[in-house]
C-alpha cells in the first residue's frame, strides 16, 4: 500500500470525528437550551427586590449564554473547515471542544444567575 492511497483514506474519513461530535452537540444544546428556558420558574414566589435581583442576572446570564452556543457553533463549523487539513489533531480538538464548550456555557448561565432565596 502507497503512503499516497493511505493518505488518501485518512482524507475520506476525515468528516467522522465533525459529523460525531455534531451528533453529540446538538442535542446537549437544545436540552440545556430548555434547561436555560426552563429557569425563570426558578422565581415564580419572588417578589420585590428579588425578583428585580433575579431578573437582572438573567437578562446578563441569557446573554452570556447566547454568546456561548455562538462560539459552539463557530468550533463545529471550524470542525468541518478542518477536514480537509492534512493533520488529524486540530479535527479531533474541535470536535472534543464542541460539546465541552455547550456544557461550560450551560454551567456558566447557571453560575450567573441569582439564586432565588425562600
Amino acid at each position: 500500500m502507497t503512503e499516497e492511497s493511505s493518505e488518501f483514506r485518512m482524507r475520506r474519513r476525515g468528516w467522522i470525528a465533525p459529523l460525531l461530535s455534531t451528533l453529540v452537540t446538538l442535542p446537549m444544546a437544545l436540552i440545556a437550551t430548555a434547561f436555560v428556558g426552563l429557569s425563570p420558574m426558578a422565581c415564580d414566589p419572588c417578589g420585590g427586590a428579588e425578583l428585580e435581583r433575579f431578573e437582572d442576572s438573567f437578562d446578563v446570564a441569557i446573554n452570556v449564554y447566547q454568546v456561548g452556543l455562538v462560539l459552539t457553533a463557530g468550533l463545529l463549523i471550524a470542525d468541518y473547515v478542518a477536514t480537509w487539513q492534512r493533520r488529524d489533531a486540530p479535527r479531533l480538538l474541535l470536535a472534543v471542544l464542541a460539546p465541552i464548550s455547550v456544557f461550560c456555557d450551560y454551567l456558566l448561565f447557571a453560575g450567573l444567575l441569582a439564586e432565588p432565596t425562600f
